[in-house]
């Protein structure tokens, strides 16, 4: 019999990058509700500002950065561990989206996408992986990838390579800091139903948005269908998984 909550996030002290919408938003619901508390990083302080009101419990941060600035993210890990204590885990949920066939990509197109997609969470990792910022127990780290960095797509080769770069890093990661006991995993969504994706939406035609649900056999995702799956891997429930990468994609890759 089951006496606890196995998914329970008591006390663990989370980032969360990209918090001010969509799937890091979401994230930040979740992991609250599930008794975490949550240091919020992204560019919006006004939306940061809301989210941290709207949580249930008290106990949580927000900081305003461009993740391009990494710069900058040491002083934030720096400050709210001294605040809330150390740090049990990280979601990486900040991301740029980019549709660009490859004629026309430039170098600054592929820094600028791989600077947000895969170097930023690289580097929150390289910080908070710190003895002096990280969880004497040790920790679990989980970053936001793409089924696109998993099949591909035209005209997405920037996107595409910089979430492959993700997934591929996620595995070093995970070898790397087994031994300070750090989970490392990625998630491979398809299309969630966010911002960005209303974007996307606004710029095509009906008949190309009947072809990208046909090509979900469950329909497109919600944000707290990711945000569940990374409260998994953050929990101890998840204590086994490291350098996995979960896809959650409502069918997409099996057609």
């Amino acid at each position: 019999m089951i006496t606890m909550n196995p998914f329970s996030l008591q006390d663990k002290n989370i980032i969360i990058t990209g918090a001010s919408q969509g799937i890091g938003k979401q994230c930040a619901i979740i992991c609250s509700e599930l008794g975490a508390n949550v240091i919020l990083l992204a560019r919006n302080t006004e939306r940061l500002s809301a989210v941290c009101n709207s949580l249930k419990t008290a106990n949580h941060l927000y900081f305003s950065i461009d993740m391009i600035q990494c710069d900058q993210l040491e002083p934030i890990i720096q400050k709210a561990v001294q605040t809330v204590g150390k740090i049990t885990g990280i979601i990486h949920s900040a991301g740029v989206e980019m549709t660009l066939p490859l004629r026309s990509m430039k170098v600054e197109h592929y820094q600028n996408v791989y600077a947000v997609n895969s170097i930023a969470g690289f580097e929150l990792a390289r910080i908070v992986s710190k003895t002096k910022y990280l969880n004497d127990e040790g920790g679990s780290f989980v970053f936001i990838a793409s089924i696109m960095g998993v099949l591909g797509q035209m005209g997405k080769v920037g996107y595409c390579s910089s979430k492959g770069a993700l997934i591929a890093g996620v595995r070093a990661m995970a070898l790397e800091l087994a031994a300070k006991k750090v989970r490392v995993n990625s998630i491979s969504p398809a299309l969630v139903e966010t911002e960005m994706a209303h974007k996307i939406f606004e710029g095509i035609s009906d008949e190309a948005k009947a072809a990208i649900l046909k090509m979900h056999p469950l329909g497109l995702g919600k944000p707290e269908d990711v945000a569940y799956a990374c409260a998994f891997l953050l929990s101890d429930s998840s204590r086994w998984m490291t350098g996995s990468n979960l896809v959650l994609d409502g069918g997409y890759s099996a057609r």
